[in-house]
């Protein structure tokens, strides 16, 4: 099954994360992207330079449109940047998606520092997307704002994850990259199920640019094409992980993942 996925985020220009590497995934993976933009960047390896808002009116209306001609079996969503703009996503979503699977990147402070989730716009998040999120996948970093409780090893997890859950989502994908060590350690919390525990031998390096939206949208696609969501998460974890391994090498600062590198290449006679 190809799996439509809509896509709610913002656009990177640098191409590294964002919109720009959840078409990638998605179609790296079999899926078939949609989209519907949320803000633009000016982006590169070094930084956020500059955000340009899409206002919330053109934001639903690329969701209607998509979901009432193509439909989705899944929704993925990243950026939404701003209060009015989570608080319309929602609403859209109450109307025309209320039985499709949605996983939440709750995307907070790109790589280079830049904070792109306005202070106001973290309640609205709490209140009004992640108690309809299938799946939650937050960072350390983020999970640590979204519950107010420091994270100082794995072990803390299952606290945080419980807290996360409390607040309404349906399973939470705590992403353990921001801490120390040789390996890297997600915990997949769900309620009324032993929590999930994968592991993989950290990339040393600094193209890790993307890392994030790129995992959440490989999950998405995962989901779309009916996997269940262990399935889902261990292939999503092996396609970042060898995206990792087999980085272009562009750019001064973070540099990209390397998308394709499940796409082989032909030749035309």
């Amino acid at each position: 099954m190809q799996g439509r996925v809509l896509i709610i985020a913002g656009s990177d220009s640098g191409g590294g994360a964002g919109i720009q590497a959840d078409i990638k995934t998605v179609s790296a993976l079999g899926g078939y992207a949609m989209t519907a933009i949320t803000a633009l960047t000016a982006q590169n390896t070094l930084g956020v330079h500059a955000v340009h808002n899409v206002p919330e009116d053109f934001i639903t209306r690329q969701i209607e449109v998509v979901l009432e001609d193509i439909g989705a079996d899944c929704i993925k969503i990243g950026m939404l940047h701003r209060a009015a703009v989570i608080h319309a996503v929602a609403d859209v979503l109450d109307s025309l998606a209320q039985d499709i699977p949605l996983v939440l990147d709750p995307v907070m402070v790109a790589k280079g520092g830049h904070a792109l989730l306005e202070p106001d716009a973290v309640e609205a998040l709490k209140d009004r997307m992640i108690p309809r999120a299938t799946l939650l996948t937050p960072n350390v970093p983020e999970a640590e704002a979204l519950t107010g409780i420091k994270i100082d090893g794995v072990a803390d997890f299952d606290l945080v994850g419980d807290k996360l859950s409390r607040l309404g989502a349906g399973a939470v994908l705590i992403k353990g990259g921001h801490m120390d060590g040789e390996t890297v350690t997600d915990v997949l919390w769900r309620e009324e199920h032993a929590a999930q525990v994968f592991e993989s031998q950290r990339v040393d390096g600094r193209h890790t640019h993307g890392t994030g939206c790129t995992l959440a949208s490989a999950i998405a696609c995962g989901l779309a094409q009916k996997m269940d969501m262990v399935a889902a998460v261990k292939r999503a974890r092996a396609y970042v992980h060898q995206a990792i391994v087999s980085a272009p090498g562009f750019g001064a600062g973070h540099g990209p993942l390397n998308h394709g590198h499940t796409v082989a290449p032909f030749d035309v006679d």
